[in-house]
C-alpha cells in the first residue's frame, strides 16, 4: 500500500510545484476570488485561455464556478481579466457577457444566466450589460448611460488622435527629433486610456490594437531616422484607424491614401484635413495620394 501511495503522492507534489513555478513567473502578484458562469470542460479551457497570459493567470473551477486569478498588478488588474472573460460569452460577478456573444456559444457552454453586475456605476452597465433577458434594461436605457459617458470617453480617445496628428504633422515636415517627441506623447496617451470607459465595440478593438500601437510609436520615438519612423507610422495608421472606425468623433476625419510609398505597395494615413499632406514623403511629393474615406 505504501509503495502505491509513493507514485501517487510525487505526482501531486509535481502539480504543485508546476503551479508555484507559474504563479512565480507573475512578478508583482496579486490573486483574487470571483464567480464566473459556465458548466463544461470546453468552457473552462475557453475562461482559463481568455482570462491568463503573460501578466495574468487564471484557474477555474466548473464545479464552484470560482476562479482563481493571479495577476501583475503593475501591468493589469482583476477588472480587465474579468473583462477579458465576458467578452468571450461567460457572465461574472463584474462584467456581464453581450447577449450576441453568450448566443454564439456552443449550446452546450449556455448556462443558465442569473448574475447580475455588482456595481450599478461600472462599465459593465454601459458595455456589456445584457438588458432585456437580464436585467430589464432597456436598450433606450444602455443608450442614455452610454451618452452620460460620452465626454469621458471622447477625452481618452482625443488625446490619443491629437498626438497622432501631432506626429503625422512632424512627418509631413519631414522632421524626424519632433515626429519621435510626438510619438512618446503618444504612447502616454496609450497610458492614459481609460479601458473603464470605453464602449464595448471600442475595447474590443483595443484589446487587438494597444500592443502594436505602443511597439509602432516606440520604434518612431527611439529611431531618428525619418525613413524608419515612416514604416512604422504606416503600421500605427491602420491601428488607430480600426479604433477610429468604432470610435465616436469630434470631428470628420479623413483616411489617405499614398499609392507610392514602400515600392508602390501603398500606406494608410488619417488626417483632420481633406487636402492631401502626405507624411510619407513630405515635401518630395506633398500632394501625393488621396481620401479614401471619411469617418464621423
Amino acid at each position: 500500500m505504501i509503495m502505491k501511495l509513493i507514485p501517487l503522492f510525487g505526482l501531486v507534489t509535481l502539480a504543485l510545484l508546476s503551479n508555484v513555478n507559474t504563479y512565480a513567473q507573475i512578478k508583482n502578484a496579486k490573486t483574487a476570488t470571483a464567480k464566473i458562469l459556465g458548466n463544461t470542460a470546453a468552457a473552462k479551457a475557453i475562461i482559463e485561455k481568455e482570462g491568463s497570459g503573460k501578466s495574468a493567470k487564471v484557474d477555474w473551477n466548473q464545479t464552484t464556478k470560482l476562479a482563481v486569478i493571479t495577476y501583475d498588478s503593475s501591468k493589469t488588474s482583476e477588472d480587465e481579466v474579468l473583462k477579458r472573460v465576458a467578452l468571450v460569452g461567460f457572465d461574472n460577478e463584474k462584467f456581464l457577457a453581450p447577449n450576441d456573444t453568450y448566443a454564439q456559444l456552443a449550446k452546450a457552454e449556455q448556462y443558465e444566466r442569473v448574475l447580475k453586475p455588482a456595481s450599478k456605476n461600472r462599465v459593465e452597465q454601459q458595455v456589456v450589460h445584457t438588458n432585456h433577458s437580464q436585467g430589464g434594461q432597456t436598450a433606450d436605457h444602455v443608450s442614455a448611460t452610454e451618452k452620460a459617458n460620452s465626454a469621458d470617453e471622447k477625452s481618452s480617445v482625443a488625446r490619443l488622435t491629437d498626438s497622432y496628428f501631432a506626429l503625422k504633422d512632424a512627418l509631413v515636415k519631414t522632421d524626424a527629433v519632433a515626429a519621435a517627441a510626438h510619438a512618446e506623447t503618444f504612447r502616454a496617451a496609450i497610458k492614459a486610456v481609460d479601458m473603464n470607459k470605453l464602449t464595448h465595440a471600442e475595447h474590443t478593438v483595443w484589446m487587438k490594437v494597444m500592443n502594436n500601437l505602443d511597439a509602432d510609436a516606440a520604434i518612431i520615438a527611439k529611431n531618428k531616422d525619418v525613413a524608419k519612423q515612416r514604416v512604422a507610422f504606416a503600421s500605427l495608421s491602420n491601428a488607430l484607424y480600426e479604433l477610429s472606425k468604432v470610435s465616436k468623433l469630434d470631428s470628420p476625419v479623413y483616411y489617405q491614401h499614398c499609392p507610392m510609398f514602400n515600392d508602390g505597395k501603398g500606406a494608410h494615413w488619417l488626417s483632420k484635413e481633406r487636402a492631401i499632406k502626405n507624411p510619407f514623403y513630405g515635401a518630395q511629393m506633398i500632394s501625393c495620394g488621396s481620401t479614401v474615406e471619411t469617418l464621423n
